[in-house]
């Protein structure tokens, strides 16, 4: 008999209690998929009838406990197309082995190539043995082997709280009269700029002009946006900086975006409105997250605000989350 089951949930109003206690319990671990479930479970209508949950459950564990649940799966939808899949686990690294994942997550694919066609699936992100498990197993089921040039993305989880916040960085010497605050309206078409060239360090997910001033759209009217703005003398001000958080739970706020303009770089303006918006978020939030590269030397502007690993090697969660992509002729492609 097996020891495990999986379910599939086609609304966020149904995903049942013991997930919902797993999402809190980790919640920075969970942010990227919890913080959309949320909003679902909240207001319905967010992700239409494409959203689904699969959950991968432990039978040897009593079904109303967080305990019980394996892994979590979301197949969803945002504002400019759908998701990657993504993948949560509670489990500790030491538990992700292969003899473990492999059985489980093809149980979990097949299950998703049972609701969804395989052109919906473009890409997965998870800690690495999820994200490798599913694309293995999903390449053996479907025929669809992975993109040409298959990394997309390489990242650490890290972690801001109020008592690893750092001192605010020093103010700029000259350069104008600055300004840290929400975007407004009358920023958009500025923001778009940034936001389609910060789409362009991330392929293949790059924004056209039409729909990077969509998402600056979309971000401006949610608040989810912050800028440096920059007021030389007798110039126009200038929007150097941008800071997005559009992924927020009742704990936890996550940084999606951060954007240096290139004419302003050098100069601290993204350490100094990281700084200003964890500052502000912290007011009410636990923590503050965000994903970087672990090539991307970004990570030293994010230790210098107070940013640390999500995890240590002594309390066994896995902090190495990559994404993978699939073969881009046979896909159909969508955007996060």
């Amino acid at each position: 008999m097996a020891s495990f089951s999986v379910s599939t949930i086609h609304s966020a109003s149904d995903i049942p209690a013991a997930v919902w206690s797993a999402f809190r319990e980790n919640a920075q671990a969970s942010n990227v998929m919890y913080a959309h479930a949320d909003k679902a479970a909240k207001y319905p209508t967010l992700g239409g009838n494409a959203d689904l949950w699969m959950v991968v459950w432990d039978l040897t564990k009593p079904s109303e406990t967080s305990s019980a649940v394996l892994f979590v799966l979301s197949c969803t939808a945002g504002p400019l197309g759908p998701y990657p899949i993504f993948i949560f686990t509670p489990l500790p690294s030491t538990l992700l082995v292969d003899n473990f994942v492999r059985p489980r997550l093809l149980a979990m694919v097949r299950a998703l190539r049972a609701a969804v066609s395989p052109e919906r699936v473009f890409s997965v992100f998870a800690v690495d043995a999820l994200t490798d498990a599913f694309a293995a197993s999903w390449t053996a089921e479907t025929g669809i082997k992975l993109d040409s040039n298959p990394l997309y993305y390489h990242a650490s989880l890290m972690c801001c709280d109020r008592t690893t916040l750092r001192p605010p960085p020093p103010p700029p010497q000259g350069g104008g009269t600055i300004a840290l605050r929400i975007a407004a309206e009358a920023d958009v078409r500025k923001v778009a700029v940034l936001c389609q060239d910060f789409s362009a360090t991330s392929e293949p997910f790059v924004l056209s002009c039409e729909k990077a001033v969509r998402e600056a759209e979309l971000l401006v009217q949610k608040r989810q946006l912050w800028v440096y703005e920059i007021q030389c003398p007798g110039r126009e001000p200038e929007i150097a900086c941008i800071v997005a958080v559009t992924r927020t739970t009742a704990t936890v706020a996550g940084i999606t975006k951060v954007f240096t303009d290139s004419r302003w770089r050098s100069r601290g303006c993204a350490e100094r409105l990281t700084w200003h918006v964890c500052q502000y978020l912290l007011e009410t939030k636990d923590t503050v997250v965000l994903y970087v590269g672990h090539n991307n030397p970004a990570a030293k502007v994010y230790r210098r605000v107070g940013f640390v690993g999500f995890a240590s090697e002594h309390d066994g969660k896995p902090n190495s989350w990559k994404e993978l992509g699939f073969d881009s002729s046979k896909i159909e492609l969508g955007h996060w």
